[in-house]
């Protein structure tokens, strides 16, 4: 009989027109300190679709994304980017592939120093400089305008709320129109309302520029809403994988107590 993870991964056959999934790990493994934070994880996610990494702390959530951008490299397994494993790649190979990947840090990660457009700005004057500053500036303009941050544009990173930061580096992470995004905890530290707007905000960019996304969180109702997989991460592997539905019918018992505690 087919497992749900079985079905996820049928499921997840549909990929682009190349016929490769956009993101794609295979038994990865990853040690720390003679712990294998990552043990034979098996994970991917196509054109238009977003999958959903659960966890508690200290599960590797957060070191799965690094792989996935390079920042750390597995011991074993491999980390493939449109068919391409990275982990091999020369720093600058490694650079074009980072172009093609968005990145919404866990706290917007935005430059204290710069204003709203300038920290939207920022990777166009890194990676984009045969635009002109009009061209840059009228980019940022209509970035800030999907976010909804169009009148908020001069002021300093310090006086706007946490939600408001979020949409700020959602935009900056779509400057160089990546076709792959990762989001690292999207609606932590936010109450319920910005949390409710930030899934929103992210369920409207999904469907308007069909990106294959990984979101990290802890936040299981957010992972219900944006996501159409969900990945449940213990002890460094992956306990189910499937819809929200596939996780409640499960016998699982760590499942079960993480859906009862979430």
């Amino acid at each position: 009989m087919a497992t749900a993870y079985d079905n996820a991964m049928k499921q997840e056959a549909a990929t682009d027109d190349s016929g490769v999934p956009f993101v794609a790990v295979e038994n990865l493994r990853k040690v720390f300190a003679g712990r294998a934070v990552l043990d034979g994880v098996n994970l991917s996610v196509s054109r238009g679709k977003t999958l959903a990494v659960l966890g508690r702390s200290g599960t590797g959530k957060s070191v799965l994304l690094r792989l996935l951008i390079g920042l750390e490299r597995p011991d074993s397994g491999s980390v493939c980017i449109h068919g391409q494993d990275i982990a091999g790649l020369a720093l600058d190979q490694l650079g074009e592939i980072r172009k093609r990947i968005g990145f919404l840090f866990q706290h917007a990660a935005l430059y204290d120093s710069l204003t709203v457009a300038e920290n939207v700005a920022f990777p166009l004057q890194h990676h984009r400089k045969e635009m002109s500053k009009s061209e840059q500036a009228d980019r940022v303009n209509q970035l800030l305008a999907e976010v909804g941050m169009e009148e908020d544009l001069e002021k300093m990173p310090s006086d706007i709320s946490g939600g408001m930061q979020k949409r700020v580096g959602l935009a900056r992470a779509l400057a160089l129109e990546p076709e792959i995004l990762l989001l690292d905890e999207p609606t932590a530290g936010l109450d319920p309302i910005s949390s409710g707007e930030i899934d929103e905000l992210i369920l409207k960019l999904q469907r308007e520029r069909m990106m294959a996304s990984i979101v990290v969180t802890h936040n299981l109702h957010s992972a219900r809403t944006i996501a159409n997989r969900l990945a449940i991460l213990n002890e460094g592997k992956v306990v189910i994988q499937g819809s929200f539905e596939d996780l409640q019918q499960s016998d699982i018992g760590f499942v079960k107590e993480f859906l009862k505690q979430s």
